[in-house]
């Protein structure tokens, strides 16, 4: 059975989705992405750019946008710091952004923006470590390079981690200081980026009248949310698996009880995954679904 390394989270759709569409983003403003940037790391911030730039115009905020259309990667470069799966910015704001644009709160990079404390820079390093050392380095590498910190929690605590679909390869997380629980929580979100972006990148319009029992939400959901879930779920428990050698006390205490409720949640999801399945009309894309949830299903 083939495992995420062997499989790979490199996929050609997306890999020509993520160029083109920071060449189009340049293109409405008339402005040229920075040329050093690797593809996924200017993905990522220029969607902050647009979205950053898009509000300073509907503001009226002229100075706001002269900076965004002088600054094309939203200020990203002198934000980026290395890491195992290359430059990324690692920040954590005050106060977060509440508008139309996503049910959720989010952030976007502007003048104002600093890195994060040292000590969430380096918690933030260890985790990407981890998770290129367990497999998933090219995951995050596409799909997480914006990390924003939210609040820390305590090992006992729910977590709040979320991405919205308007700024790709950027992740929100809640933290405690563990970095195979960040890291954890990196891939479940890179995940989401990953499927999102493999959806878009295929033109893939999933059936949204077809309900599937999701035993995370304890209701039926539309193959949307329900493959996201029986994608992104299964993406930690083979990291967690792999990284519980790794860890001891209560890190691994913390990272064995996951594993064992997500081990519950998944098993009944098999029937109703094989069907979700066949709205996914891309082949390659179905055998990425398919083989991360089969090794999950054996773990």
């Amino acid at each position: 059975m083939a495992t995420p390394t062997q499989l790979g989270f490199r996929f050609a759709p997306t890999d020509r989705l993520h160029p083109e569409r920071v060449r189009r983003i340049h293109a409405l403003t008339a402005t040229t992405a920075p040329a050093a940037a690797e593809h996924a790391f200017a993905y990522a911030t220029a969607h902050h750019y647009l979205e950053g730039a898009e509000a300073a115009a509907r503001a009226g905020d002229r100075d706001l946008f002269a900076w965004y259309t002088a600054h094309p990667d939203a200020g990203a470069h002198a934000l980026a710091a290395p890491t195992a799966v290359g430059q990324c910015v690692v920040i954590a704001p005050e106060q977060l952004i509440t508008s139309p644009i996503s049910d959720t709160a989010y952030y976007l990079l502007n003048p104002h923006t600093g890195p994060a404390p040292a000590g969430h820079q380096e918690l933030a390093r260890a985790a990407y470590t981890l998770a290129d050392d367990t497999g998933f380095g090219d995951l995050l590498a596409g799909h997480a390079r914006v990390l924003v910190f939210l609040g820390r929690k305590g090992y006992n605590d729910t977590f709040d981690s979320w991405t919205i679909s308007r700024l790709p390869g950027t992740v929100f997380v809640d933290h405690i200081d563990d970095p195979a629980a960040l890291a954890r929580d990196l891939i479940h979100e890179a995940g989401h980026n990953w499927l999102n972006d493999a959806l878009a990148a295929t033109g893939c319009k999933l059936d949204d009248q077809a309900l599937f029992h999701s035993p995370w939400k304890r209701t039926p959901r539309p193959a949307y949310g329900f493959l996201h879930a029986c994608w992104a779920f299964p993406l930690t428990m083979i990291y967690t698996a792999r990284v519980l050698e790794r860890t001891e006390g209560a890190g691994r205490r913390f990272l064995t009880s996951y594993l064992d409720l997500q081990r519950t949640f998944l098993a009944g999801t098999g029937p109703d995954h094989a069907r979700a399945l066949t709205l996914v009309p891309d082949p390659d894309l179905r055998e990425h679904l398919r083989a991360v949830h089969q090794q999950a299903i054996g773990l």
